[in-house]
């Protein structure tokens, strides 16, 4: 038996339509823009959103007194808490989508959110 390939017209206009999809498809997926990063601070007494490439200095009330977070060069830190133990200031500053900051104390959370080009890979990524 003689097996021979001879395409089409039709056959080639279905290859092109399956190869437009597949790269129409492979920049929906790829190509998305990255979330811009924020900076959410939480506490009993509300909720404060900053992007991460501001220059803020905010006073966060808490059950202790205010804790002090300062957000710049793309970073935010707690420079200052009334907790006992200071773990929260010791804890340094964070950058990335998923890094977190908290004076557990004063009840103050620190969260970046996004996923900016910075945002590092997760373990089930490397």
């Amino acid at each position: 038996m003689k097996f021979s390939w001879p395409l089409k017209p039709a056959d080639y206009g279905i290859l092109l339509t399956a190869l437009g999809s597949i790269i129409v498809t492979a920049l929906g997926v790829y190509a998305k823009p990255q979330a811009a990063q924020q900076v959410w601070i939480r506490s009993d007494a509300g909720t404060w959103v900053y992007p991460l490439d501001a220059e803020e200095r905010v006073r966060i009330p808490g059950p202790l007194g205010d804790t002090v977070v300062a957000i710049r060069n793309r970073q935010a830190a707690v420079l200052a808490s009334p907790c006992a133990n200071q773990t929260c200031v010791a804890a340094g500053h964070i950058n990335a989508g998923g890094q977190w900051l908290a004076c557990l104390p004063n009840r103050v959370f620190v969260l970046i959110q996004g996923s900016g080009k910075d945002a590092p890979l997760d373990a089930s990524a490397q």
